[in-house]
C-alpha cells in the first residue's frame, strides 16, 4: 500500500504519513512493557502537497486539539494489543477526519417564527402576567 484513498479525487501518498510505534498506556499485565503496540500517526497538514488547499486551510481552521500550531496532526491508536489493527485503525481515523473536513456543511437559513407561534408566546407571557397580579398584596389607595 503505498497511497492512502481518502476519496475518488484524494490520495495521499503513504511517505508523506509518518507511523511511529510507541507503548501503550494504562494496564496491560508484563506484555504492555515491553512491547510497542500503540501506534503515532503524524501527517504534516501544512506542508502535504497532496491536499487541496480549501482542504487545508478547513483542517487548519477547525480547531481540533490533536492539530499541532504548526499544522501537524497527531492521532494515537491503542485500542488493540495488535501493532498492525492499531496501524489500520489511525490510518481509518486519518481518513475520516479528511472525509470529514471535506463535507460543506450547508449554510443555515434563518427562520422567523409563524403566526400561531407568537399568539402563543403572548398567551403564555399573559397568563404568567395574570398569576403574578393575582399574587399580589392588595393596597390601600
Amino acid at each position: 500500500m503505498d497511497e492512502l484513498e481518502v476519496s475518488d479525487s484524494l490520495r495521499i501518498p503513504m511517505s508523506e504519513i509518518d507511523m511511529k510505534a510507541v507503548r501503550a498506556q494504562g494496564a496491560g499485565g508484563q506484555n504492555v512493557n515491553k512491547v510497542a503496540t500503540a501506534i503515532q500517526l503524524r501527517f504534516d497538514i501544512a506542508a502535504s502537497p497532496s491536499l487541496p488547499e480549501a482542504l487545508r486551510k478547513r483542517l487548519l481552521a477547525s480547531g481540533d486539539q490533536r492539530i499541532s500550531s504548526d499544522g501537524v496532526l497527531v492521532i494515537k491508536s491503542q485500542e488493540s494489543r495488535s501493532q498492525e489493527r492499531n496501524r489500520q485503525a489511525a490510518l481509518q481515523r486519518l481518513v475520516r477526519l479528511l472525509r470529514a473536513a471535506g463535507r460543506k456543511q450547508k449554510p443555515r437559513i434563518p427562520t422567523k417564527p409563524g403566526r400561531k407561534a407568537k399568539a402563543k408566546r403572548l398567551d403564555a407571557k399573559s397568563r404568567r402576567g395574570a398569576l403574578k397580579k393575582s399574587r399580589q398584596k392588595i393596597g390601600d389607595d
